[in-house]
């Protein structure tokens, strides 16, 4: 659903995928009470981010992707982030090369880091 969402072909897929990192990891404990603090701390993850790429690697950094594995956790906190929310996967993994390996389908979360992101993308 991203390749979809950003209208790439697989050629511009190939040459522009280092300008697109995961968010693997983030949660908020159901006890923990603070108001927008998801959103707080996604802000300034995302922020930071994207000074620490462009000084690590030297390009720009124009999407940030995560997966929510729904049967677990809604992505209330991506939601309220204004994170958007592309659809589900699949159901299958990256080095799933031969269509035999099965996952539980996850949500596909995305933050677009600058304006032009999909023309950066497929420049």
């Amino acid at each position: 659903v991203r390749d979809e969402f950003i209208g790439w072909s697989a050629a511009e897929r190939e040459r522009a995928l280092q300008q697109i990192t995961n968010n693997s990891r983030f949660l908020i404990l159901p006890w923990v009470q603070v108001r927008r603090l998801a959103s707080h701390v996604l802000s300034r993850v995302l922020r930071q981010l994207r000074a620490d790429w462009k000084k690590k690697y030297s390009r720009a950094l124009h999407l940030v992707e995560t997966f929510v594995d729904t049967s677990r956790f809604v992505g209330g906190c991506y939601r309220a982030a204004n994170w958007i929310d592309l659809g589900q996967t699949t159901g299958r993994t990256r080095q799933d090369r031969c269509n035999q390996i099965r996952v539980p389908p996850k949500r596909v979360w995305v933050y677009p880091l600058s304006k032009d992101f999909r023309g950066a993308l497929r420049a």
